[in-house]
């Protein structure tokens, strides 16, 4: 190996949560141990992510070693990183020498990884040698043996979740000033172009409410002449309800704006539990298919991860084996039909709660790969539990005239590995913030009850 360069080696659970990760760590050498290879192997079989990660892997090592010009012992050279030469990888296949303290398994995976990076440690004296794993486990017993330790972070998003993203932002009187100035002959206009100097400050869709009262909420809309900003609509007035929903607050009107809008396909929301995501998203999605026909039917689909303990194996259909998992949906439906009662629209008055529950159909996340929706409105729930290769491979399903929300809360992240700067949603959140077809907002304040709210706050 040469000198001068970081030397990783890499554990089982990093492959599979990132197939590319033996490409991601530029000009520095990579390390597989024989053990590792073997577990993957163990694992490549069945139609799960897992499997079909570790198969990934397995092709993107294949072509490394076919592309390779040299002995495979001397390692295999890695793609180059903005025109630096890459580093190498290597197959470690030799024997633990250092010896580990009395106690520790001797044929366990784990401490094969720990007494290899302590190996590489005594012969390459002039390389740091690091372990990279997502077993917070694993990195604790590296600790205590004063081996070096770390996460997988190549794929975090953000170095804090405090800087995603949230799809608003405040104006003072100054900001309006400047912008009635530019203004002056469209006062009663619906729609005010923003002064050049703010045009970059804002990202498509991002929604600027005023910090006094006396000025409208306004959404940005870029154009080819620049940026303009749109007045929204009201939802917090019962006349602009959705399927009798109306905005109980600031975040939730611009959540019904965007959720309507047809200029919109792709929708991230944000929040804790109780915030109206679901509530919020069904209605749109039901005003939509329903009374305007834009969309022919509602797919909705959820990550299945249990909480307490697995339930195993459940009997019938696909949407009967989803059902369990879809207890929110029927909550919020129960009370869009109440509210569908009193609608006096012409649909309102004639659904009844089976004709809604029979234009939503429920799909399973393994069964998603090779789908192409056309006109459909597609519910991502639970999205947070994602990791960013199965986010992108739930919205590359979207056909023509299709709209995909994704609705979430990132601290409640249940899949193993995940975090929330590393969650599918938050990679979501942040790659599309700049797309003029895409919004955002983060839900801040609870409408579930008095007793939901205080809670959250204080358990």
């Amino acid at each position: 190996m040469a000198t001068n360069k970081k030397i990783f080696v890499l554990d089982t659970n990093v492959l599979i949560h990132d197939p590319t990760a033996p490409l991601r760590f530029g000009r520095h050498d990579v390390v597989l141990p024989i053990a590792v290879l073997e577990e993957l192997d163990a694992a490549k079989v069945g139609v799960s992510e897992v499997a079909r990660n570790v198969r990934e892997v397995s092709r993107i090592l294949d072509g490394l070693i076919e592309h390779s010009d040299a002995d495979i012992s001397q390692g295999v050279t890695l793609p180059s990183v903005d025109g630096a030469a890459g580093g190498r990888l290597y197959f470690y296949s030799q024997a633990v020498k250092s010896a580990l303290p009395e106690g520790l398994a001797r044929n366990s995976c784990d401490n094969t990884l720990l007494g290899i990076t302590l190996d590489l440690s005594k012969t390459h004296c002039d390389s740091e040698v690091t372990l990279i794993s997502k077993d917070i486990n694993l990195r604790i017993k590296a600790h205590a043996l004063n081996i070096r330790a770390e996460d997988y972070t190549n794929n975090q998003v953000l170095d804090d979740t405090e800087l995603l993203y949230t799809g608003m932002t405040e104006f003072d009187s100054k900001f309006w000033d400047k912008l009635d100035r530019v203004n002056q002959e469209k006062e009663s206009a619906d729609a005010y172009t923003i002064p050049a100097m703010h045009v970059n400050a804002y990202y498509p869709n991002q929604f600027l409410y005023p910090v006094e009262n006396n000025a409208p909420t306004f959404m940005v809309r870029h154009c080819a002449d620049g940026a303009v900003l749109e007045v929204i609509k009201d939802h917090t007035q019962a006349p602009n309800s959705v399927w009798g929903i109306h905005a109980r607050n600031r975040e939730q009107n611009f959540a019904l704006n965007l959720l309507v809008s047809p200029e919109i396909d792709f929708v991230t929301l944000l929040g804790q539990a109780g915030t109206g995501k679901t509530l919020l998203t069904l209605a749109s999605a039901l005003a939509q298919t329903l009374e305007e026909k834009r969309y022919t039917e509602i797919v909705m689909t959820r990550a299945t991860l249990p909480v307490g303990e697995d339930i195993g194996f459940l009997p019938g259909t696909e949407e009967e084996k989803m059902g369990p998992w879809m207890g929110a949906l029927e909550d919020n439906l129960d009370v869009l039909h109440e509210t569908g009662r009193h609608d006096h629209g012409a649909w309102g008055r004639a659904v009844t709660h089976e004709f809604i529950r029979n234009r939503i159909h429920i799909k399973s996340l393994s069964f998603m790969r090779g789908r192409t929706f056309l006109r459909k409105f597609i519910i991502i729930d639970e999205a947070q539990n994602l990791s960013p290769h199965q986010v992108k491979t739930l919205i590359t399903r979207a056909g023509p005239g299709s709209k995909i929300v994704c609705l979430g809360n990132i601290a409640q992240i249940d899949t193993p590995y995940l975090t929330a700067t590393t969650s599918g949603l938050t990679y979501a959140v942040d790659r599309f913030k700049g797309w003029a077809h895409s919004g955002h907002v983060t839900l801040q304040r609870g409408e579930r009850s008095r007793l939901a709210d205080y809670a959250s706050e204080m358990l």
